[in-house]
C-alpha cells in the first residue's frame, strides 16, 4: 500500500492560501539593471555560439537559486541582455577560466565537461575539494585553471576565504575597535606535474607576493592572466568587501614572482563596487586585446569593469569604474533582501512601492496605470536633502563586524509622522537607529528632507541593546537592528504611533501624545502585546548578531475591525488580534499566509491594494530582491 504524506501549514480557513508570484514590470521596452538573486557568480562565455559573449550567471540563494543565461543580442560592449532563462541549479564557488581560449567551468574539486551550450550534465573529478591545510571557517573555495609556469600544462589555482581569525560576532571594544582578527583571502597553486589529459596535481602551496603569502580581505576570486601585456601572468584578486588588489608579475612567464599588492584605482580613488561579496572574472569582454573584469555583486547585479589598455608608470593597469549591465525588464527587483511598503507615494490614486535593501538605499517603484496588474516604472533611488539615501555600517556599525561595512539593511514604513498631511518615511537599518525623513515637498511631488532621529520622551538615559558598543545620543530611539518600524494610529486617537521591536526584542507600542504646549510626544514603548497566557511577546530575544531581523507590518488582515500583525517567516506569518486582556492585546499565530517559501535569510511582508477594491493584498519582499504578490 502506498502511503502519501502531505506537508501542511497552519492556515486560517480563508481563501487567501494561494501561491505567491513575483510582480512583473508589464512594461515592454523598459530597460533595468540585469540581476539574479542574492550574490551573482558570473560566467561570461559564448553560450549560443553566435560570436559574442553572453552572460551565464549562477546564484546560490533562495528562492532564486539557479544558473541563468542572459543572451547577448549583440551590437555593443554594453548590450541590453535578454530576460533570464534558467539552465540549471545554482552554485556558489563556481568559476570560469579560459585555457587555450575555451571556457572551463569548475566548482571545488570538480569540472563540468562540455559546459558551453549544455550545462551541468557531465562532471569530472579533479581532486579532493579540500586540498589545503586550513580547517574551520572557510567560506570560499574558488577553483580555476591557469598555466602558472608557462609550460603549456594547466595547473589549478584555488582561492580561499578564511574566517578562523575573524570569528563572527560581537567583538568590538567600547571605543568601536574590532578585537578579533581580519578576514583572510589566500591563493594556492596546485601545480600539474602530469599532462592536460592525465593531470597529477602536486600538494598545494600558497602563492606569495613580495615574500609574503598573498592575503586579501576574504574571498579572493583570483584571476591569473596577463593584465599588463608583457607576456607573463599577473594576479588580480577581489575580496569579501568591494575592492580589487593587483599583484604584478615581476618575474617571468616561466618563473612567476609577484610584487606587493596594490589597489586598483580610478581618478585617484580606490575602484569599488556598489555593495560587497564581489566576484571578478577576467575576460576580454570587448575584444580589444586586454583583460577586462566581469564582476558579480552581492545584490545580484553584474558589472563591466573595463580595462582601458593603459598602464601607469608604476605598472598599475588602468580600469574604468563599474558599469552595471542592463536587461529587458522582467520581475521587479531591488537589490537583495528587499523590504517593500505599499503606498500611494505620488498621490495619483494608485499604490506604488517603496523599498529598502541590503545596500542601504531606498527605492521608489511608480505604478504607472493603476491596473490590477500594473505597468511599473524602473526603480528610482530616493534622495534626502538632495543626497541619495545610503545608510551603511562602515567599519563598526554592524554588530557582526567590519566585514559588513557596505551593508545598510534599510527597512521602512510610510505615514504622516509630523502631522502635516504629507507622507514621511520612518526607517531602521543595520545600526538599529530609528530615523525619519520629513516630506518637505507636496503630496503629488514628495521631496525628503535630511534624516532626523525619532525621539522618545525617555524618563532617563535611552535604552539600547546590551551588545551595542555605542550609546544613543539625546533621546533617540535605538532598537534591535534590521527590524521594521511601523507607523500606525494603533489606538485610533488621530495621532501616528509607532509599533516596533524594543531593544530587548519584545514587540512594543510607542504611543503618540500631545504635550501641554501642543507638541507631539512619543512615549516609551509598552509591551502591550501578549499571548493567550498574558506573557509579553518577544519576536526575537536572541543575542547580538542573531537579534532583530524581524520584519513586520500592521494591518486589519481579516477585516474584523482591529489591527493584526504580519511577521516575516517562510513568507508571512499572521498574528491575529484576538481581543483585549485589560490594557493588553492578545495576539495568536494563525500560520503562514501562503504555500510558497520565498525566504532565504528572511522575508519582509507588507500589504498593497493593486486592484483598488479596498482589500489589502499580501506583498512579500524576498532575499532575491523581488516582490512576491498574493492576490
Amino acid at each position: 500500500m502506498k502511503i502519501v504524506f502531505f506537508l501542511c501549514f497552519a492556515l486560517p480557513s480563508l481563501a487567501w492560501a494561494n501561491n505567491l508570484r513575483p510582480l512583473q514590470y508589464n512594461h515592454p521596452g523598459l530597460v533595468v539593471d540585469l540581476g539574479v538573486g542574492l550574490w551573482a557568480w558570473p560566467l561570461p562565455m559564448d553560450w549560443d555560439g553566435d560570436g559574442d559573449l553572453d552572460l551565464v550567471v549562477s546564484c546560490p540563494d533562495k528562492p532564486y537559486n539557479g544558473t541563468y543565461l542572459f543572451e547577448n543580442p549583440g551590437g555593443s560592449k554594453l548590450p541590453v541582455f535578454k530576460k533570464a532563462v534558467k539552465i540549471g541549479k545554482g552554485y556558489g564557488n563556481i568559476r570560469v577560466s579560459y585555457p587555450q581560449g575555451k571556457p572551463e567551468v569548475l566548482i571545488p574539486g570538480m569540472r563540468f565537461v562540455d559546459f558551453v551550450g549544455r550545462g551541468f550534465g557531465r562532471t569530472e573529478k579533479l581532486h579532493d575539494d579540500r586540498p589545503t591545510i586550513e580547517s574551520g571557517k572557510v567560506r570560499a573555495r574558488q577553483w580555476q585553471f591557469a598555466d602558472y609556469d608557462g609550460d603549456g600544462i594547466q595547473d589549478l589555482i584555488v582561492g580561499e576565504g578564511f574566517w578562523g581569525d575573524y570569528g563572527w560576532d560581537d567583538a568590538f571594544d567600547d571605543q568601536g575597535n574590532w578585537t578579533n582578527g581580519p578576514l583572510h583571502g589566500w591563493v594556492y597553486l596546485l601545480r600539474n606535474s602530469g599532462s592536460n589529459e592525465v593531470p597529477d596535481y602536486d600538494k598545494p602551496r600558497m602563492l606569495e607576493a613580495d615574500g609574503r603569502p598573498v592575503d586579501v580581505y576574504g574571498m579572493p576570486s583570483p584571476n591569473l592572466v596577463d593584465f599588463d601585456g608583457d607576456g607573463d601572468l599577473d594576479l588580480l584578486c577581489g575580496e569579501f568587501l568591494d575592492g580589487f588588489t593587483y599583484f604584478k608579475n615581476v618575474g617571468s612567464a616561466t618563473r612567476p614572482e609577484f610584487a606587493a599588492g596594490r589597489r586598483l584605482q580610478h581618478n585617484g580613488k580606490d575602484l569599488a563596487m556598489h555593495v560587497q561579496m564581489i566576484v571578478p572574472t577576467a575576460v576580454d569582454w570587448d575584444g580589444d586585446g586586454d583583460q577586462d573584469l566581469i564582476v558579480g555583486d552581492e545584490d545580484g547585479r553584474v558589472a563591466l569593469v573595463e580595462h582601458t589598455g593603459l598602464i601607469d608608470e608604476d605598472g598599475l593597469p588602468r580600469f574604468l569604474s563599474p558599469v552595471y549591465f542592463q536587461q529587458e525588464a522582467d520581475d521587479l527587483k531591488f537589490g537583495a533582501l528587499a523590504t517593500p511598503y505599499g503606498f500611494d507615494w505620488d498621490g495619483d490614486g494608485d499604490e506604488d512601492i517603496l523599498a529598502g535593501n541590503t545596500a542601504g538605499n531606498i527605492a521608489y517603484f511608480e505604478n504607472l496605470d493603476g491596473k490590477p496588474e500594473p505597468k511599473w516604472a524602473a526603480p528610482v533611488l530616493l534622495k534626502a536633502d538632495k543626497q541619495t539615501i545610503r545608510i551603511q555600517a562602515g567599519p563598526n556599525g554592524s554588530i557582526q563586524g567590519p566585514c559588513e561595512a557596505k551593508w545598510g539593511y534599510t527597512t521602512l514604513s510610510v505615514g504622516d509622522w509630523n502631522h502635516d498631511k504629507l507622507p514621511d518615511l520612518v526607517v531602521n537599518s543595520i545600526w538599529g537607529k530609528v530615523l525619519w525623513y520629513p516630506n518637505i515637498g507636496t503630496r503629488e511631488e514628495p521631496v525628503l528632507g535630511a534624516a532626523r532621529s525619532v525621539e522618545v520622551a525617555w524618563p532617563g538615559h535611552p535604552p539600547k541593546p546590551t551588545w551595542n558598543w555605542w550609546l544613543p545620543e539625546g533621546n533617540e530611539l535605538v532598537t534591535q537592528w534590521r527590524t521594521t518600524p511601523v507607523m500606525v494610529d494603533w489606538n485610533r486617537d488621530g495621532l501616528t504611533d509607532l509599533i516596533v521591536l524594543d531593544h530587548e526584542g519584545f514587540l512594543a507600542f510607542f504611543e503618540r501624545k500631545r504635550g501641554e504646549d501642543g507638541r507631539l510626544i512619543l512615549r516609551p514603548g509598552k509591551r502591550i502585546f501578549v499571548d493567550q497566557s498574558g506573557r509579553p511577546i518577544a519576536f526575537n530575544s536572541q543575542h547580538a548578531g542573531k537579534s532583530g531581523r524581524r520584519k513586520i507590518d500592521v494591518v486589519d488582515w481579516d477585516r474584523d475591525g482591529d489591527f493584526d500583525i504580519l511577521l516575516n517567516s517562510v513568507n508571512a506569518e499572521l498574528y491575529r488580534n484576538e481581543g483585549s486582556m485589560g490594557e493588553k492585546t492578545i495576539l495568536k499565530s494563525a500560520g503562514h499566509l501562503a504555500r510558497r517559501k520565498v525566504s532565504g535569510h528572511t522575508s519582509s511582508p507588507t500589504t498593497i491594494d493593486l486592484d483598488r477594491d479596498g482589500k489589502r493584498e499580501l506583498l512579500v519582499g524576498a532575499e532575491d530582491g523581488r516582490f512576491y504578490h498574493l492576490k
